[in-house]
């Protein structure tokens, strides 16, 4: 079993900065964990948004999430690490102006 996932999972210094992927797409595995896990997607709705994949792509997705948890959970919380600073140096001109309201 081992085998069949690290042939479905990558990790590619050059593609998602080294996240693990699934192979052949830059589609991160914490992509399908936070779907599936935050969002409540089940595996045939995650086809259904990336059609590209397959049902056992997002298996073995999962699979590899739950072999690495840590590591995947590691990865989500830089990426909102990421997301919070970036909101913090480039508020929204839009959320301002709506909050303050039209001129």
């Amino acid at each position: 079993m081992a085998t069949i996932i690290t042939e479905r999972i990558t990790k590619t210094p050059d593609v998602c900065g080294g996240k693990a992927c699934i192979a052949g797409h830059r589609i991160r595995v914490m992509d399908i964990v936070m779907q599936h896990e935050d969002l409540g997607m089940s595996p045939d709705e995650i086809v259904a948004a990336y059609p590209d994949l397959s049902l056992s792509d997002v298996h073995a997705a999962l699979a590899y999430y739950f072999d690495n948890v840590e590591e995947i959970r590691a990865d989500i919380r830089r990426n909102d690490d990421t997301a919070a600073q970036l909101r913090e140096s480039f508020p929204s001109k839009l959320k301002t102006k709506l909050l303050n309201g039209a001129d």
